[in-house]
């Protein structure tokens, strides 16, 4: 049985190094992934888009959790100050379609153009001693993802209200965009030694 000094969560397994610090900023441009198919109807694209802020909910809520765990506190705040941001994304569009619970999703689950939905960020991208900006970065680079997926839905739909809805969610996405840039300008930048930790979780077998 493991006992250690400081409990870590899974999304920030490694012990800080400079590899692993560089994951943090990785992933700013979206990759160019193979075409999706388009959702046929506007309640399957609306569906899908909820789909896609709900799964950022979650994500963002276990990068606070495990900031928490970690007593990095002021990063947790603002990881829970995004998960707030994408559960009133996924209310406007309950409100808008007019649906009192969330529509299910279709048998085999929804397509993205990569293992998971595009504003959903990898866990191995989460340093324990992350920064604000770091985390405004993981930030941005999910938008330019949900921007970069809407405009591939809208040149894939097959019917104009979809093309249009998509069209709109890609503005919108574009939108986030600029606000997590004007936002990342009210941060310092971290120095370039933020990953060393001088007290290291220690573990004994």
């Amino acid at each position: 049985m493991s006992t250690s000094t400081r409990k870590r969560p899974g999304a920030a397994k490694t012990t800080p190094t400079r590899k692993t610090a560089a994951k943090t900023t990785a992933r700013t441009t979206p990759a160019k992934r193979p075409a999706v198919k388009a959702p046929r109807t506007l309640a399957d694209l609306m569906a899908q888009a909820y789909a896609l802020e709900r799964e950022a909910v979650e994500r963002y809520s276990e990068f606070a959790d495990a900031m928490e765990m970690h007593n990095n506190r002021e990063v947790a705040a603002m990881f829970r100050t995004m998960a707030q941001y994408e559960a009133k994304h996924a209310q406007q569009i309950l409100d808008e379609m007019g649906w009192t619970e969330p529509p299910p999703p279709p048998a085999g689950g929804f397509q993205w153009l990569a293992f998971e939905a595009p504003e959903t960020t990898p866990i191995d991208e989460v340093h324990y001693l992350m920064q604000p900006w770091h985390a405004l970065q993981l930030a941005l680079a999910a938008e330019q993802r949900a921007e970069a997926f809407f405009g591939e839905l809208a040149r894939a739909a097959t019917t104009e209200a979809v093309r249009k809805a998509a069209r709109q969610m890609q503005a919108e996405e574009r939108e986030h965009v600029e606000l997590v840039k004007a936002w990342m300008k009210k941060v310092p930048k971290p120095e370039r030694n933020w990953a060393i930790d001088p007290d290291p979780p220690r573990y004994t077998d």
